[in-house]
């Protein structure tokens, strides 16, 4: 049996938010989707020479296009690898512009960057409010850490913040007297975010407790001694909650920022506005969740109406 390639790390030297974007996919396929050791280090892998590539065309990750991976891909070839290694590799491709186009960080996916059978786009898995209401009252807040956890579960839920643009966020991009917080997202773009009473009211009972655990950085949410709570603790911690709650699906952060969006819809938000909260950079990425609520409309026909059924 072969080993598996050794994983590589990101070049920290890297311009254009490469070593950052492929820190996060890590999380993403190491973390949230748990795959396999092997996998983890084949994609990391294959991924580092794509990025060395990228970046010796002067190529963020939102760049990508067909040409560029059709050129990077000849290019391996004429190197003689083999053709199944050119298949592992243009599989691993498409499960980061998937990854990117979920992020909302390129309007180009997979099917059109690679070219072939047109992928289904997967449907983000949804929580119900019900769910969510679970969720958010998950954590004890007789204790100061359970307060941080109900102000940040409030606060992604009613801003749709990525789980590492809710990480970084600084306390003093937060005015809660205004009601609105300043996040800087993907591409280095600023916006503004609103957020409503529930969220604002358990943030300010967490800003009157961060003092006290000594804080080592800006961010707003810091852990036990003070150090900023990464990714991986976030997603962590939402797991947890989620089976206290007796949740069914499994709930991470990117889940609650689908939740965000989709019951933002259900209640009659305009599309645009949606796009604009969530920092997508084009509409089309945005779009996907009115495919989940012709999911669940459709589902709430077959159950519910007369004639849904075929004639026997």
């Amino acid at each position: 049996m072969s080993r598996p390639p050794k994983i590589k790390a990101p070049e920290e030297g890297w311009p254009l938010g490469w070593a950052a974007t492929l820190r996060e996919f890590e999380t993403h396929i190491v973390v949230e989707r748990a795959l396999s050791k092997l996998t983890c280090s084949s994609y990391l892998y294959d991924l580092h020479m794509f990025a060395s590539f990228a970046c010796s065309l002067g190529a963020s990750p939102s760049e990508i296009d067909r040409e560029m991976i059709t050129k990077f891909l000849a290019g391996r070839r004429a190197e003689g690898m083999a053709l199944r290694s050119l298949a592992r590799m243009a599989s691993t491709l498409r499960q980061f512009l998937a990854f990117l186009r979920q992020e909302g960080d390129t309007a180009k996916g997979p099917e059109e960057v690679l070219g072939g059978q047109r992928l289904p786009r997967s449907l983000p898995k949804v929580l119900t409010e019900e769910d969510v209401e679970s969720l958010i009252n998950a954590p004890d807040t007789s204790t100061s850490l359970g307060v941080r956890d109900r102000a940040w579960i409030e606060l992604m839920y009613a801003t749709g913040l990525r789980v590492s643009e809710l990480a970084e966020l600084p306390a003093l991009s937060v005015f809660l007297d205004e009601g609105f917080l300043r996040v800087v997202g993907k591409g280095n773009k600023e916006r503004l975010v609103p957020f409503g009473q529930g969220a604002e009211h358990w943030v300010r009972e967490w800003l009157k407790l961060r003092p006290s655990l000594k804080p080592k950085c800006a961010a707003l949410f810091v852990g036990r001694l003070g150090e900023g709570l990464t990714r991986q603790h976030l997603w962590r911690l939402i797991k947890a909650y989620a089976s206290k709650a007796g949740i069914n699906v499994t709930v991470s952060p990117h889940v609650l920022r689908h939740a965000f969006a989709t019951h933002l819809l259900e209640h009659d938000a305009d599309l645009r506005s949606v796009q604009a909260m969530l920092g997508h950079a084009d509409i089309s990425t945005t779009q996907i969740y009115t495919h989940v609520q012709r999911e669940r409309l459709r589902a709430l026909y077959s159950r519910l109406h007369p004639r849904s059924l075929p004639p026997n």
